[in-house]
């Protein structure tokens, strides 16, 4: 039997995490996201597909070919969680479980931050707790999928 695949999708400049904004994000960087994804995978048998674009079309286009490929998706779609129509109906017709992360608490932050699209369809949404949320979301979808090992 394979493995669950999850595809982690990060949005508009969360390449530049480490960098940007430190008092808000910290200095932690998307690669050590990724790594600490792949740790953290491997261990609750999930293979991981992680990718970042700073494009609208881009996300959507790799949340229709998750409906074929993958089993679930952590999505943190930075500023497009607050904005985009088009991810949250490609995330409906993706037919998956979704879990979506936010680095930083987005309900204390500027109030257009507060509304998520996301959201709508999300089996659970983990803000504020840092990049740790990335891997509380992976055992999520592990215990969603039953593939979490014991």
């Amino acid at each position: 039997m394979a493995a669950p695949v999850i595809l982690v999708l990060n949005g508009p400049n969360l390449n530049m995490l480490g960098v940007r904004q430190p008092e808000v994000y910290g200095r932690t960087t998307l690669g050590d996201i990724e790594a600490s994804c792949r740790e953290r995978a491997a261990g609750l048998g999930l293979e991981l597909e992680f990718r970042q674009s700073n494009h609208e079309g881009q996300l959507v286009e790799w949340i229709q070919e998750a409906r074929d490929n993958a089993d679930g998706i952590v999505i943190n779609a930075g500023a497009l969680t607050h904005t985009s129509v088009a991810i949250l109906d490609a995330l409906n017709l993706a037919e998956l479980p979704v879990i979506e992360v936010h680095i930083s608490n987005i309900h204390a932050r500027e109030s257009f931050r507060h509304h998520s699209y996301i959201s709508a369809v999300a089996k659970g949404v983990i803000v504020g707790l840092g990049p740790q949320g990335y891997l509380f979301a992976l055992e999520a979808l592990a215990t969603i999928l039953g593939s979490k090992k014991a």
